[in-house]
């Protein structure tokens, strides 16, 4: 079942449910996708990989977001965008943790012979391919450098 079909599965509970908050983070989802869809010009599909990167945006958003709002005191416009953020993070693939991330890179490392911080861009490119949705690009980023140095 495509992401588009799934979302609107989703939306149609959330209707029944009177669930607000989840329907705000589905509309923001169905949103951003047919955004994504036009841009190019055609009514084709996009991507699962797109999907991805475009769940991953409205995730980073709404952290950034909740975090401005907790350091100004003000936890009632943060509580809705920590609450979309677990709507968004069901279509999300399973995270892996900060280890199994690492052991990849370090394999990546390895078979490539990378060295010294000048070797990041390649290292960076293998890893993002390869873990893909999997984990935050901060996150592989703070890995590589720390392994790399």
């Amino acid at each position: 079942m495509s992401l588009s079909t799934q979302i609107m599965d989703s939306m149609k509970e959330a209707m029944r449910a009177k669930d607000t908050v989840a329907l705000e983070a589905l509309r923001a989802i169905k949103s951003e996708i047919l955004l994504a869809q036009t841009a190019s010009g055609s009514k084709e599909e996009i991507t699962e990989a797109d999907e991805i990167k475009i769940l991953q945006k409205l995730v980073k958003m709404r952290k950034d977001s909740a975090s401005i709002f907790t350091e100004q005191n003000r936890a009632d416009l943060a509580e809705p965008e920590l609450a979309q953020i677990a709507v968004i993070e069901k279509f999300l693939p399973a995270q892996l943790s900060e280890e199994e991330v690492e052991a990849i890179i370090a394999k990546i490392i390895e078979e490539t012979g990378a060295s010294g911080i000048a070797s990041m861009g390649k290292v960076m490119g293998l890893a993002s391919a390869q873990i893909g949705g999997q984990a935050e690009g901060k996150t592989i980023s703070t890995i590589v450098k720390k392994l790399l140095v």
